[in-house]
């Protein structure tokens, strides 16, 4: 039975989120780069390894979205779980820049950034998964939907495009900080822990403070992401697998991009690019299709130049200084 299927791959999740903080990085510390990117290898291989499952499960029907106005074989249903997942990964490289921003601002110590940004997935596999239902359902209610989504993902380009690079980050101005100082009050103490108890009263440490605006701007992010995900398939379980997969690996992805961010300038405008031309195909949907492959190319082709772009700058900036 296909919710077999859903109660396996959520089981998956948590055996996996278990065995990264419960089990190998059960103790605080300073992730360096070279065990990031290995956890970031780890998560692209599972991710892709899943895909095969994708295929399988699609090409001997074990699988059957009834909702889905699409109608997949095993072929399409892993290109379209491919450029999902892509779609996912490569939009959630402007959030890395905010959680950087969110860090810094705050002055969380590195030890304590790796604990954070698990919560924060956790949350934001929860909130994905809310928003995924109620996206498909809408789609599925209503196709003018569709047009909807598609605006907002141009509007969300050309927000991104129009945001300057130096623009002050004020995350005090966050609605749910603001709330969340009404019920509890707050320490400056910080000793790893999201609460702390001073002088018998409980109170919210500056850690579960940066907790909840990662958790809210991830919101904001996913606002984009969704309806981006939704120009490739409207298949509730690829849509699912595909980002949460893509944000699992989010965490170690920060620690590997963090240190060189400012090497690639030109990614934010591939993003604006993409954004843009995901949120084309969807007002577009009713009208023409474009064909997966397409799709995954030029988003593909997007972020090649992006980091072309960036590579070539840093090198003829380079060779100002000689």
């Amino acid at each position: 039975m296909e919710w077999t299927y859903w109660v396996g791959f959520i089981v998956l999740i948590i055996f996996l989120l278990y065995l990264d903080l419960g089990v190998l990085n059960k103790n605080p510390h300073e992730v360096k780069t070279k065990e990031a990117l290995g956890w970031t290898l780890f998560w692209v291989f599972i991710s892709l390894l899943f895909n095969v499952f994708v295929y399988y499960a699609y090409e001997n029907n074990l699988i059957n979205d009834i909702g889905s106005i699409d109608s997949l074989d095993g072929y399409d249903a892993a290109l379209k779980y491919f450029t999902g997942y892509l779609i996912e990964k490569s939009l959630s490289l402007d959030n890395i820049f905010v959680i950087a921003m969110i860090f810094s601002y705050f002055q969380v110590p590195l030890k304590y950034q790796h604990e954070i940004l698990f919560w924060g997935i956790l949350g934001a596999i929860i909130f994905r998964g809310i928003m995924i239902v109620l996206g498909t359902a809408l789609i599925h209610q209503f196709d003018w939907i569709t047009y909807l989504f598609g605006a907002l993902l141009i509007v969300s380009a050309v927000k991104m495009m129009t945001t300057g690079e130096d623009e002050e980050y004020s995350p005090e101005k966050n609605p749910f900080l603001k709330m969340a100082k009404k019920f509890y009050p707050v320490t400056n103490e910080m000793n790893g822990n999201f609460f702390h108890i001073v002088n018998g009263v409980k109170h919210i440490t500056p850690l579960f403070i940066v907790l909840i605006v990662i958790e809210t701007t991830d919101v904001m992010f996913a606002v984009d992401s969704i309806p981006a995900i939704f120009s490739v398939t409207t298949d509730s379980f690829i849509v699912f697998t595909s980002n949460i997969f893509a944000i699992l690996g989010l965490r170690s992805l920060y620690f590997v991009l963090a240190a060189m961010m400012n090497k690639f300038k030109f990614i934010k405008m591939s993003l604006v690019f993409v954004l843009g031309f995901v949120g084309v195909k969807m007002l577009l949907i009713h009208f023409y299709k474009f064909d997966t492959w397409v799709s995954l190319s030029v988003i593909i082709g997007l972020l090649l130049v992006g980091i072309l772009a960036s590579v070539y700058d840093n090198m003829r900036k380079k060779n100002e200084y000689l």
